[in-house]
């Protein structure tokens, strides 16, 4: 399936950016200013069945992936620096970097694990008979966003095809990567939702750098855009001979 992208700058790097589930790529806007502002040009696509994509009949994280790899291979020069993605859009990630081959990939608090037996099952249930939020749930859920965020949530919410759910509802197909493709950052929520302290050390032990965002809910990246893009360019320039700006 084709993919909806937006692209953004016409720097020499080049980012693939990979929304979680509700959103679309609209939920980037923050971090792609900044990307483009250190010389890349980003890739945002919407998932299917999020923002202006196809809607599909079935919805799996591998077809998921697929999309994302049919939509970007044939239109990337070479392969991207970085891959990122959030949540849903972190596990999708995780799938594509054998595929892409970036220089790097990072997983803003991953959809990696979830609750398994009948808590995980009431979860499920709960999410798929939740109406979509309203402003006021939007702001209670995420204090920490300005007006703007909220609209943008708001918008890629109305283009939701709810039943993307049920792409999730497999939970052994929200597992970890077993092995490190790509030098990688996991960026954690303080409150993180998907990521159990075993997991956390799992990843570790691939050889994936984690480090966690105080004060943040499962957005990490739109609850403190500039400590995250701190991390992220921290570790970007690690991965480097050169700082980022001067690449």
């Amino acid at each position: 399936m084709q993919l909806a992208v937006n692209v953004s700058g016409s720097g020499p790097r080049t980012a693939v950016l990979v929304h979680g589930i509700m959103s679309d790529s609209r939920a980037w806007t923050r971090v792609t200013e900044e990307l483009v502002g250190h010389g890349f040009r980003v890739y945002a696509v919407d998932l299917a069945g999020h923002g202006g994509s196809p809607r599909a009949r079935r919805y799996s994280p591998k077809a998921w992936a697929d999309d994302v790899v049919e939509t970007l291979a044939p239109i990337l020069r070479r392969p991207p620096d970085v891959v990122m993605g959030h949540s849903l859009g972190a596990l999708v990630a995780s799938m594509v970097v054998d595929r892409l081959a970036p220089a790097s990939a990072i997983y803003i608090d991953p959809a990696f694990a979830f609750p398994r037996g009948i808590r995980g099952m009431l979860l499920k249930l709960a999410f798929a008979l939740m109406p979509r939020p309203r402003r006021s749930v939007l702001l209670r859920m995420n204090p920490r966003w300005d007006a703007a965020e909220v609209d943008r949530e708001l918008a890629a919410l109305r283009r939701w095809d709810k039943r993307t759910i049920f792409g999730l509802a497999r939970s052994r197909a929200l597992v970890p990567p077993d092995r490190l493709t790509a030098p990688s950052l996991v960026v954690l929520a303080e409150r993180s939702l998907l990521i159990t302290k075993d997991v956390a050390l799992r990843l570790a032990g691939l050889g994936m750098t984690v480090e966690t965002v105080p004060d943040t809910g499962h957005n990490v990246h739109r609850d403190d855009p500039a400590t995250f893009m701190q991390h992220v360019r921290g570790w970007l320039e690690r991965q480097a001979s050169a700082p980022i700006d001067a690449r």
